[in-house]
């Protein structure tokens, strides 16, 4: 195999590509991805055997063939090359795989392909187009709130489903908090299952999106989810569990309601937090007539308070948060002002943007 290319056009799908690999394998094979060079094209392939993705991009092929080789490896390699490098790869039957650039070059192990796992190509009985910034807005809403409790496995990555409204919506909890986001329905996807994503799944395919303004093909069965960006094909098996019933933990009437500045709250909170323990976090809110006392306290006597312009009219309400959750949500928040809605200082709080009606964050309040 012979073939050469670019630095640009290489950096960007080993990029890609080696994400989906981990550092530590106990199998080989696992940590090399293919490289295939065939009519005028360099194809990588690369799994974790949970998630697997493919990536396509042109190149010069001298002498069509397939090798794998350590994709962190040549990804470094190809990242400490200077730009407008032009690269070439060949192998030959020495066992290894020669990467020269300029005065440079790289000898790498190869193993043989036959040991790389088969790669699903399977058709996906559902398949429709969400937008690419439409479907990253969704992650981004909802990532936050994803459990990393392993014996809750299922809290594990964000629900994705169709609701009887007609829309398609995604929610995350930790059990702590919830996030919640949703959009219309996209053609074609009236009969996708319910399908849990997983956290390293939505995480790789929201950075596949950031440089990405297309549509994204969405393909989806009972156990698998396959995404189609351009030149990138990427499949990942779902979490086999149940979503709870998020929907009884949504607050539906509650009626005490306060809007604030985003800029102003997320600053304040920011600010009193340095007080409060490291473990926890929590601040206390205050609301009283047109104003939120944001204050925080630490068992070495240390305090701190902050005042801020908050609609109230209601009688004084104490209530106590973690205040990283309330950071998070302030950082997704669209337009200037938040909207608190409560009912007593136990219950859950709900949080969303006066101007985003498709969106919300329920959080659990704490003891103060």
């Amino acid at each position: 195999m012979k073939l050469s290319i670019d630095r640009a056009a290489l950096i960007k799908p080993l990029g890609h590509i080696q994400g989906v690999v981990e550092r530590r394998n106990t199998i080989p094979i696992l940590s090399n991805m293919v490289i295939r060079a065939e009519a005028g094209q360099l194809k990588l392939t690369a799994t974790d055997m949970e998630m697997d993705m493919v990536e396509t991009t042109h190149a010069a092929v001298a002498e069509e063939g397939v090798i794998t080789t350590p994709a962190h490896m040549l990804y470094d390699i190809v990242r400490k090359l200077p730009e407008g490098s032009e690269i070439t790869i060949s192998s030959d039957d020495s066992g290894q795989a020669q990467i020269s650039a300029g005065r440079s070059t790289f000898r790498l192990p190869i193993l043989p392909v036959e040991d790389f796992p088969a790669i699903s190509s399977a058709e996906m009985p559902v398949s429709f187009h969400v937008p690419a910034a439409d479907l990253k807005s969704m992650i981004e809403l909802t990532r936050m709130a994803t459990s990393t409790e392993e014996s809750r496995y299922y809290l594990n990555g964000i629900y994705l489903h169709h609701t009887p409204e007609r829309q398609l919506r995604a929610v995350a909890t930790d059990g702590h908090r919830l996030a919640l986001t949703q959009m219309d329905l996209p053609q074609g996807a009236e009969t996708m299952p319910s399908v849990i994503v997983p956290r390293k799944a939505y995480s790789e395919l929201f950075r596949l999106m950031e440089d990405y303004d297309g549509d994204v093909e969405v393909g989806l069965s009972d156990n698998r989810a396959r995404f189609s960006l351009g030149q990138v094909v990427m499949t990942s098996k779902l979490i086999d569990g149940t979503f709870p019933d998020y929907d009884r933990v949504v607050p539906k009437d509650n009626q005490r309601k306060s809007t604030v500045s985003v800029a102003d709250f997320s600053a304040a909170v920011d600010r009193v937090s340095t007080i409060s323990a490291e473990k926890t976090r929590t601040v206390q809110l205050t609301f009283s007539s047109g104003s939120l006392t944001i204050s925080a306290s630490s068992v070495d006597q240390a305090s701190a308070t902050e005042v801020i312009e908050a609609s109230w009219a209601d009688d004084d309400l104490k209530i106590g948060f973690n205040a990283k959750y309330l950071l998070d949500i302030t950082h997704l928040i669209e337009g200037d002002d938040m909207e608190f809605a409560f009912a007593e200082p136990s219950n859950p709080t709900l949080i969303r943007s006066p101007k985003d009606d498709a969106s919300l964050f329920v959080v659990m309040p704490m003891r103060v």
